[in-house]
């Protein structure tokens, strides 16, 4: 009997090191549609513990992923989902369908016309009139189709400086372009007549645009690079760019000027991942880990945080909330009559703080 288990286990063993070797092979050299390079990062900053978020009180139901809000002139709150659709929420709770673009809305804002301007990530720049209907304004720039139109806001002579996070991968394939690190964003602007122009390339996953109160420049976040940056408009500084808030203590998401002109708000996602910024150095590793299935992969911690920049780009207060119930993550945060209105990619409502 013991001379016929032998087989038995040899074989076993044999069977197990196959499967050892495959999943070594798979994960050493399976093609993956990245290629990353090594960057970086300085360390990230402290920021002071508060709980001032804890404070916010939710609103809507059954809102799949609200990360964008526009209030109109009547301040009603619309907010788009992840199921294409554009609502509007009143603090009952209701919603009511504007519009279904069938793709992603995300980042939006009233025109001086009273149409909804949208930032749809599959759609592109759209324009959405109170009937309801939808108008493509812009699908691409220079012959390079867009992959992830992200967030916006319009100047007071009608331009809309927009961005396109990512050329390469669209919003689905958003952790491809965080594990490929490479400047792939744009900042553009929708001119009145129709004209779409580059304003700046090169940027890391362009996401959220604030314009100055005076419109002299156009803030954008670049995600992945951890920093907010500034372009000039206007002046002898007119088309240069330079960093106005850098190695920021987490993910920069939207950003929204506050109705006193010389502060913004910035919504970060979560806090920076200390394993992954361990990874930066490492293109291989990037390549080995973003094979791992996603529940493996360095994640997002819960811990909602929205800072209060001035106009040196110098955080003026931050709000936060670490809890594990914590409306997170935030990706938007837009003030109106003394009240900051939060959204979210992943939570199923909005939020609301009552500001001092």
């Amino acid at each position: 009997m013991p001379n016929a288990t032998v087989p038995a286990v040899k074989r076993g063993w044999l069977a197990l090191g196959a499967v050892v070797v495959g999943c070594g092979g798979y994960l050493a050299a399976w093609p993956v549609p990245f290629d990353p390079v090594a960057w970086s990062p300085p360390p990230a900053p402290s920021l002071p513990p508060n709980d001032a978020l804890a404070k916010a009180e939710r609103f809507g139901r059954d809102l799949p992923g609200p990360e964008g809000i526009a209030i109109d002139r009547e301040g009603r709150i619309f907010a788009g989902l992840k199921d294409g659709r554009i609502v509007r929420v009143a603090r009952d709770g209701s919603a009511v369908t504007l519009a279904n673009t069938g793709g992603r809305p995300l980042g939006m804002q009233f025109d001086a016309a009273g149409r909804l301007i949208v930032c749809d990530a599959a759609k592109g720049l759209l324009a959405v009139p109170p009937d309801g209907s939808i108008r493509v304004l812009s699908t691409e720039q220079g012959g390079l189709p867009f992959r992830f139109v992200d967030d916006l806001d319009i100047a007071a002579d009608g331009t809309i400086y927009f961005t396109d996070a990512s050329h390469r991968f669209g919003v689905h394939e958003f952790r491809n372009d965080l594990f490929e690190h490479r400047p792939s964003g744009r900042l553009l602007a929708y001119r009145p007549d129709g004209r779409t122009e580059l304003v700046q390339a090169g940027l890391y996953f362009a996401n959220g645009v604030a314009l100055a109160a005076d419109g002299s420049y156009v803030l954008v976040n670049e995600t992945w690079a951890y920093r907010v940056t500034r372009v000039w408009l206007t002046g002898e500084r007119k088309g240069q760019s330079e960093v106005f808030a850098d190695n920021l203590p987490g993910l920069p998401d939207n950003i929204t000027r506050a109705p006193r002109g010389d502060r913004f708000w910035l919504a970060l996602f979560a806090p920076r991942n200390a394993e992954f910024d361990a990874m930066a150095g490492k293109p291989f590793l990037r390549k080995v880990v973003a094979r791992l299935p996603e529940r493996l992969q360095p994640a997002a911690v819960r811990h909602g945080i929205v800072l209060e920049l001035d106009d040196r780009g110098a955080i003026a207060r931050s709000l936060q909330d670490a809890t594990p119930e914590s409306f997170s993550p935030i990706t938007s945060a837009l003030e109106h009559d003394g009240r900051l209105y939060l959204g979210s990619l992943w939570r199923s409502e909005l939020a609301v703080l009552s500001l001092p």
